[in-house]
């Protein structure tokens, strides 16, 4: 146990870093903060723990006080934090509960956070991810080290869960049980307390063979992951990915380029059937046609030849503007900045109510005394403003009188004269999706 905890902190921590034991108080992360404490003065690092009150149990609060007890009988600094949980529609609370805590543990002001994760947590994991179908991204489980700040270290899952009971009881440590941990009901625990023990007493290497198998896995998803990147050169840029591209790559490499492009997006892997379905729309659908496909809380689109990550559509908003320098809007901000001989004029906004609101259809404007009257969208269309951006932008009223369509220009009848004070019109698009 030491000896492979001591290996852990010097690969991945060093002396005199911050390392925080993510305390559940049951028995794997009693253990790891019990070894971690008595490993500190070997390998100095500033040690201390964080235990999440989820508040789903009616002996949370129990636990929180044994957490600490703990953390005082070994001179760790405890930080506790309490979730406010309440059910949302398609998801369970348990599952908040797990997300909320890994965001309190990635938020925590630390350099590394350890998780007492072991090998048979990770031969869970494995088994879960193969009945989901998933490939080498999913089936690779759990990383023993995630850089970041902080970093997530995982530094028991080479050992069994026999070894942590083995330890616990030469230290005569003392643990909590979490009830939900019995309850069938939850996937990973029917594979824990039904499949598992089959699998040990039939297969003597389980769990370390399928700790093994994620490892391949692990390499694996770094090969696809480094041939995406190869293909992406050329294909990929700041305004998505080449249609033609994706499309002239052998099937199996274009799904791993567009599988790719969507991790690095900030979107979750899409099953194998909707991948293939993304992959028929984004490559077969013609040039004029209207791509939108919805994927966690961004849509995916084509325009120009390009795929990209955008925004859902934007609510319907209508306000009215009071001089204000800035308008917060569903997609963006509109700023105003007062100038003299450029933008709107400002003697007749100040004569009218202004409004702003996205298009409805049919808008019209003059933007110069020798240029007729243009459609809004055909401008929008010649800008080269794709589909779902034109949907947020927001146009400038004046009474009822379209003044000025941001990014394309102050209809003629509202451009400030020269010398005459002005407001110029600045729209600063939100980030492409909230990923």
């Amino acid at each position: 146990m030491n000896a492979v905890l001591a290996a852990a902190l010097i690969e991945h921590v060093n002396p005199g870093a911050s390392l925080a034991i993510a305390l559940s108080g049951g028995i794997d992360s009693i253990v790891l903060l019990d070894a971690a404490a008595a490993l500190a003065t070997r390998h100095p690092v500033n040690l201390s723990a964080i235990h999440v009150h989820h508040g789903l149990s009616p002996n949370a609060d129990r636990w929180a006080d044994f957490c600490a007890a703990q953390c005082t009988a070994r001179s760790v600094p405890l930080a506790t934090h309490r979730l406010r949980l309440s059910r949302e529609r398609g998801s369970s609370l348990e599952a908040q509960a797990r997300s909320a805590r890994y965001e309190r543990l990635l938020a925590a002001d630390v350099d590394v956070v350890a998780l007492a994760h072991h090998a048979d947590d990770q031969a869970e994991t494995v088994l879960l991810q193969l009945l989901r179908g998933a490939g080498p991204q999913g089936l690779a489980a759990m990383p023993a080290f995630r850089p970041g700040h902080p970093a997530l270290l995982r530094p028991l899952l080479e050992l069994p869960r026999e070894a942590l009971a083995a330890y616990a009881a030469a230290r005569a440590l003392n643990w909590i049980e979490d009830e939900s941990n019995a309850d069938r009901r939850h996937a990973r625990n029917f594979i824990r307390h039904e499949i598992a023990p089959v699998l040990a007493a039939r297969f003597p290497g389980y769990p370390a063979t399928l700790v093994r198998a994620a490892r391949h896995q692990a390499h694996m998803a770094v090969l696809a992951d480094a041939l995406a990147s190869l293909d992406a050169v050329g294909a990929v840029d700041e305004t998505g990915l080449s249609r033609d591209h994706l499309a002239a790559l052998p099937p199996a490499r274009a799904r791993n380029l567009l599988r790719w492009f969507l991790r690095e997006e900030g979107l979750r892997p899409p099953s194998e059937a909707r991948l293939s379905d993304m992959m028929r729309q984004l490559v077969s659908a013609g040039d004029d046609a209207r791509i939108r496909i919805a994927q966690d809380s961004a849509e995916i689109g084509a325009h120009r030849g390009r795929i990209a990550v955008h925004a859902p559509a934007a609510p319907s908003f209508e306000c009215v503007w009071h001089g204000e320098s800035e308008v917060s809007l569903p997609r963006g901000v509109l700023a105003f900045e007062r100038a003299r001989g450029g933008g709107l004029a400002a003697a007749k906004l100040e004569r009218t109510q202004v409004t702003l609101r996205p298009r409805r259809g049919g808008e019209r404007i003059r933007l110069a005394a020798n240029r007729p009257t243009h459609a809004v969208k055909k401008l929008l269309q010649d800008a080269h403003v794709p589909p779902w951006e034109r949907e947020g932008l927001p146009l400038i009223w004046s009474d009822d009188e379209l003044a000025a369509v941001p990014g394309i220009g102050v209809a003629l009848a509202f451009q400030a004269a020269p010398d005459e004070p002005g407001w110029r019109v600045e729209w600063r698009p939100a980030t492409r999706h909230p990923g």
